[in-house]
C-alpha cells in the first residue's frame, strides 16, 4: 500500500467514527520516524478509543498490522503507529495543550488538508 492509499485509509477510518478536525502533517524531512502524521480529536474517552480502534481495524482489513498502539488506557491521547503514517487521536484540550501542528511546523498544503 502506498503512502496516499494509507493516508486515505486512515482518514476514512476516522471519518467513519466522526473524528473531528482531522489534519494531515507532512513531516518528511523533519522526522526519520514517519512520513505523515494524522491528527484527529474525539469528544470523550470512549470516542477517542473508538477512533483509534477504527484505524487499527481498517488497517488489519487491508493486511497491515500496526507497529504499536500507545495510550489506550486513559484514552485522552491514543497514538497508532502504522510506519509511514502515525495517527494521533486526542481530546481537544489535550490537542490544544500539546499543539502538535505547531510543534511539527505548518499544516500540509491545502491539497493535503482534510
Amino acid at each position: 500500500m502506498n503512502l496516499e492509499e494509507l493516508k486515505a485509509l486512515v482518514i476514512e477510518a476516522l471519518e467513519d467514527r466522526k473524528g473531528m478536525d482531522i489534519k494531515v502533517l507532512d513531516v518528511r524531512g523533519k522526522s526519520n520516524v514517519t512520513d505523515l502524521m494524522v491528527i484527529s480529536s474525539g469528544t470523550s474517552n470512549r470516542q477517542v478509543r473508538a477512533l483509534a480502534e477504527s484505524v487499527v481495524e481498517k488497517a488489519k482489513e487491508h493486511g497491515l498490522r500496526p507497529l504499536g498502539v500507545e495510550g489506550d488506557r486513559n484514552s485522552e491521547w491514543v497514538l497508532v503507529d502504522l510506519g509511514d503514517v502515525v495517527v494521533h487521536v486526542m481530546h481537544p484540550q489535550t490537542r490544544e495543550f500539546y499543539n502538535l501542528e505547531k510543534l511539527w511546523g505548518e499544516e500540509a498544503p491545502a491539497g493535503e488538508r482534510h
